[in-house]
């Protein structure tokens, strides 16, 4: 890219670490016309820093169930009953007495449209989040087979399939998790050791070492979030770097996994919380028209995490954008800065 889209990004990156909170961001930036990507850090992130990327393996779940779906491994439409054993899938979903549980599909869950609660952003039956737990510092593992058990405890939102209808949560993809390794014959974190592994994403792997200190650790506010117990039992949370980020966005849009030619197929999107929206796998930033009411904003799709982590595809410029602001309690700012991206980097053919 020119030199003057380096320098673009280095003003909005130094800008975001003199924020209230933010102790420091990456971002790497690439179009389709270029081999050459830009990238900037500042505060307590060097360009190669490595962090956690939160609900972005989201993104590289539905990555894996959409290679076994175009390999014929599966089906969209299977339930997934046929995938899980009885005791898993017993009472999961009951919709005010009725049990839904059967008709649970893996669409279902890769769409956000089944309905099931959240484990970590609903409330218990305890009154309390586990989300809460975790951003107040009380670290506790949570195994999926611990996940299924509360959320059979839970209230689910409405029954799966129901028309215009997503909630977003991380329950989906930790039962699609489930299928993927009865599918694969392999644990989760196997499966995506030897994605990261094709891709030559040599500084991400999958969090499993309590001691393991390689990484930026996650800030809510001034304080340092050490929630290793929860981190290492999800078996699918994932450790990277803006750079690895963008080999697996790129990847993801253009044909590793899926036909390039079947992302429209994708674009089913639904509401899940301002201002995204969510497809059959993957997400949409969409802000309406009076943000930029001058300039039309593009469509950007991808996905993102609760700590200021971006991995997002703008299809109208080419262009790609990954990294992260590290921040629980701020993740916006993440979003602020890609929208200046997107409006200062220029095309190569711009004078």
């Amino acid at each position: 890219m020119k030199k003057s889209n380096q320098i673009a990004l280095d003003r909005i990156v130094q800008k975001i670490a003199g924020k209230k909170n933010i102790l420091g961001a990456v971002f790497c930036v690439s179009k389709d016309n270029d081999n050459a990507d830009i990238i900037s850090a500042s505060g307590e992130f060097e360009v190669d820093s490595n962090y956690y990327i939160a609900s972005i393996n989201k993104l590289f779940i539905s990555a894996i169930i959409l290679r076994l779906f175009y390999a014929g491994k599966l089906d969209l439409q299977d339930k997934i009953s046929v995938y899980l054993p009885a005791g898993i899938l017993k009472g999961l979903h009951v919709y005010k007495g009725h049990d839904y549980s059967d008709e649970l599909t893996i669409a279902h869950l890769v769409s956000l449209t089944s309905g099931l609660p959240c484990y970590l952003a609903d409330k218990q039956p305890n009154g309390k989040t586990g989300m809460s737990e975790l951003e107040a510092g009380r670290d506790q593992p949570w195994p999926i087979e611990k996940a299924i058990a509360v959320v059979k405890t839970m209230d689910p939102h409405f029954p799966p399939g129901s028309r215009g209808k997503a909630r977003y949560g991380d329950t989906n993809h930790q039962i699609l998790s489930k299928i993927i390794e009865n599918i694969e014959g392999d644990a989760i974190s196997n499966v995506l050791t030897s994605l990261f592994k094709a891709l030559n994403m040599t500084n991400t792997y999958v969090c499993g070492d309590p001691k393991a200190i390689d990484y930026v650790p996650i800030r809510y506010k001034s304080e340092i979030i050490q929630i290793p117990g929860f981190l290492n039992s999800t078996q699918n949370d994932i450790i990277s770097n803006a750079k690895d980020q963008m080999i697996f966005l790129k990847a993801f849009f253009n044909g590793h996994f899926f036909p390039k030619e079947k992302l429209n197929g994708l674009k089913t999107w639904k509401s899940i919380f301002f201002p995204f929206k969510y497809g059959i796998g993957l997400q949409k930033f969409q802000l309406p028209w009076i943000f930029s009411p001058f300039q039309p904003i593009p469509e950007i799709i991808g996905h993102s995490g609760s700590t200021g982590s971006i991995a997002f595809y703008v299809p109208e410029k080419q262009l790609y954008i990954t990294g992260t602001v590290n921040q629980q309690a701020m993740p916006q700012v993440a979003f602020q800065a890609m929208m200046r991206i997107i409006q200062k980097v220029k095309d190569e053919s711009t004078k």
